[in-house]
């Protein structure tokens, strides 16, 4: 069997910024075995796979481990495949997920998600988590992903994890975002996920339902500017909506290709 494999980094408006994902149309759905090999295969944080169902697009992730709930930047790039390779007629994307229809607006270069909202609240970080970061943080809180707030952006771009003990700990299907107020935007992050082949995240779209909401209040705005501070550096705009989040981004289509499976 031959299928189209593309491969897109999100949240970036150049090649090897942002977070690569790939995107895998299909006719119709392979056992979930088969899907998860693809991801490992592919080697990239996420694996995005579709089947268009005419009004609504039915959306997959998939780390090379697990099945995703939901993911940002394989929706981001899921939408760009479709409007810029694939030439989807309309700007408004409707995508049936596990996290319920998520709506995708694009204009131009920008693709606009709306994602539920997920107020992260206070919590008690695992001590073997404590164990595993260099610096501690000011605040943690926790909704899907645990939440550690720092007191600026030289604290978050100076994280090191330690996985000896940081992978003791299954998040699944979570992580953990370290976040501060930024230098030159609203707020900057990074994300890490325990036990995963790829610890760091470049670029995390459903981190942002939780730090959306959390510095719109902390700041008293309801749009912001963010970035990811991974080595790919990752850009995004966001407004809260109250149980909904707007999270916008751009994409650069990196290459299209073939895979064959038996």
């Amino acid at each position: 069997m031959k299928l189209n494999l593309y491969q897109i980094d999100a949240f970036t408006d150049r090649v090897f910024g942002g977070n690569p994902a790939c995107v895998v149309p299909l006719e119709r759905w392979l056992p979930d075995d088969i899907l998860l090999q693809i991801a490992k295969e592919n080697a990239v944080a996420e694996t995005a796979f579709f089947v268009d169902q005419g009004e609504k697009i039915h959306l997959r992730w998939f780390t090379p481990e697990i099945e995703m709930d939901l993911c940002g930047h394989a929706t981001l790039a899921t939408a760009h495949c479709l409007k810029k390779i694939l030439e989807y007629k309309s700007d408004e994307i409707t995508f049936k997920t596990l996290s319920g229809d998520l709506i995708v607006s694009v204009d131009n270069d920008s693709y606009t998600m709306n994602f539920p909202s997920r107020m992260p609240i206070a919590d008690n970080l695992p001590e073997v988590i404590l164990k595993s970061l260099n610096i501690k943080p000011q605040e943690v809180l926790k909704s899907r992903d645990y939440m550690l707030v720092y007191n600026n952006e030289t604290e978050v771009r100076n994280i090191k994890i330690d996985r000896m003990f940081f992978d003791q700990i299954n998040l699944d299907p979570g992580g953990m975002i370290v976040t501060a107020v930024g230098d030159n935007c609203d707020f900057v992050s990074r994300f890490f996920t325990p036990q995963a082949s790829i610890l760091e995240d470049p670029v995390t779209g459903s981190a942002h339902c939780s730090l959306i909401p959390f510095w719109a209040k902390r700041l008293n705005k309801s749009e912001l500017n963010a970035l990811q501070v991974s080595d790919r550096i990752g850009t995004l705009y966001c407004g809260d909506r109250g149980d909904r989040v707007l999270i916008s981004g751009q994409a650069k289509t990196y290459s299209i290709g073939n895979i064959w499976i038996e």
